[in-house]
């Protein structure tokens, strides 16, 4: 595509449709209101694909256009001085507002604020030095120890961060071996792979995450020790994939690795704070169905005691990846968007989507989730699809894959298992900055764990529908 399409598609994609005449559409009752957001949600998914601009910026100008097109507080020469049935409901612009404090922002916030606080008082190194002790010397077991202690990490940290942080434990382990020893490929795509699976495991580990949480509300409610249940077993499995794939392919020639990481946890007031907060925060989140306190609430937990325990400072605030809040905030607007003007509704009942199979449904969601995230931002493309995969699931009798929950789960898994490119995901990005793998290394391992993932996922979703869990 010529650089300066990258530019102008999004901007004169969304304009045609503004000026196009709602009849033209095709779908019976469609309103002016459902054709701004269409034009809204065409430019953020050219703007995602093709970056114009950056991603998070997107999520911004989604918020900003939705309150001047479509909000009760827009421009008021492009509203009708009277309601009607042909321009539709304009949208509540405190609800639109109310994005950027979601209780799901919430709940991210509070991760970012134990990550930051486990880097700043070496918590993250130290457990790092402590876990991978047991795995002796054999490099085929000390592979594995970093791929568990990437994923664990992962699940509670950004993957990005928690990427940076294991390839710099990574360097002495490279050190050790040849230049043209094969394991060092396996070490480094070990980290970025265990990074993307891990964050599955946990509802804060990754983006996609939070956002199918916005889906899943009402009787599809998961807590964080339920969503952990299923998750956690499905990085475990994925990650045993991923290791035999890559002592099979890159099998490391050295047979001996004399690892040694020095540190020590710090004994300091502040640091011991650290830690109670990490033990106390975890286990809150663990016990929800016993003491009541939902996984949002309990996410600000941390920010309270490391603010007021000036654990962190205003420094450290500018830490936080607020670019990510931003994108999620985005992509929540959108989806609130796209289900209020009930655009989305619409576009699953232009689609012929009750004559599918359920089966039919279920895998090519999934599989078409899994494509598009190997090539853009897999929270983009959560954001894209699970408002769409929201609506299909609950306009349809999907009971026998698991429903509208199984759906969203499947779909959600699926944008996390993209990583066959170094555009696929920041973790990619920086493991093949290394100079240690090449992209037909990558895409090599990346299209067999989301190939294996799919069926897994698609198995996982069987299984939960079989004990009930999901239907």
């Amino acid at each position: 595509m010529p650089l300066s399409a990258k530019y102008w598609l999004p901007l004169f994609a969304p304009l045609l449709i503004l000026m196009l005449p709602t009849a033209s559409f095709g779908l019976a009752g469609f309103t002016v209101i459902e054709q701004r957001i269409l034009a809204i949600f065409v430019m953020a998914t050219l703007c995602w694909v093709l970056e114009p601009i950056p991603i998070f910026a997107t999520s911004v100008l989604i918020i900003v256009l939705e309150l001047l097109l479509v909000s009760d507080s827009g421009i008021k020469w492009w509203q009708p001085a009277s309601p009607s049935a042909e321009f539709g409901t304009l949208l509540s612009h405190k609800e639109i507002m109310s994005t950027f404090a979601s209780p799901i922002i919430m709940l991210f916030l509070g991760g970012f604020f134990l990550a930051i606080a486990a880097t700043k008082y070496r918590l993250d190194m130290n457990l790092a030095r402590v876990m991978l002790r047991p795995f002796g010397q054999n490099p085929n077991r000390v592979l594995l120890g970093l791929m568990g202690i990437t994923a664990t990490f992962s699940m509670f940290m950004s993957n990005t961060a928690t990427t940076a942080m294991m390839l710099s434990i990574l360097t002495p382990v490279l050190a050790l071996l040849g230049p043209r020893d094969p394991g060092r490929i396996a070490f480094t795509l070990a980290i970025p792979v265990a990074a993307n699976l891990g964050g599955i495991g946990t509802p804060i580990g990754t983006p996609p995450n939070a956002v199918a949480l916005k889906y899943l509300v009402g009787d599809d409610a998961i807590s964080f020790a339920a969503w952990m249940s299923f998750g956690v077993p499905f990085v475990l499995l994925m990650l045993g994939f991923g290791w035999l794939l890559l002592i099979r392919l890159f099998p490391c020639e050295q047979g001996c690795i004399d690892l040694e990481i020095k540190g020590h946890f710090l004994k300091t007031p502040k640091a011991l704070l650290v830690y109670a907060t990490f033990i106390l925060t975890i286990g809150l989140w663990l016990t929800g169905d016993w003491h009541g306190i939902n996984s949002y609430t309990v996410g600000l937990v941390p920010v309270a005691i490391f603010l007021i325990g000036q654990v962190l400072t205003k420094d450290d605030l500018k830490k936080v990846s607020w670019d990510v809040l931003w994108l999620v905030s985005g992509g929540i607007a959108l989806g609130m968007g796209l289900e209020k003007s009930g655009l989305a509704a619409s576009l699953v009942q232009a689609i012929p989507f009750s004559q599918w199979p359920p089966m039919l449904i279920m895998v090519g969601a999934t599989g078409l989730c899994l494509l598009m995230a190997n090539f853009m931002s897999n929270t983009a493309c959560a954001n894209l699809l699970l408002p769409m995969v929201a609506a299909l699931g609950s306009s349809l009798d999907l009971g026998s894959v698991g429903g509208s929950m199984g759906l969203i789960l499947s779909v959600t898994f699926a944008a996390s298992l993209g990583m066959a490119l170094p555009i696929s995901t920041p973790p990619n990005a920086l493991a093949h900055a290394s100079g240690n793998v090449d992209t037909r290394h990558m895409a090599l391992v990346g299209v067999s764990c989301g190939g294996v993932g799919f069926l897994l996922c698609l198995a996982m979703i069987a299984l939960l529908n079989a004990i009930g869990f999901v239907q």
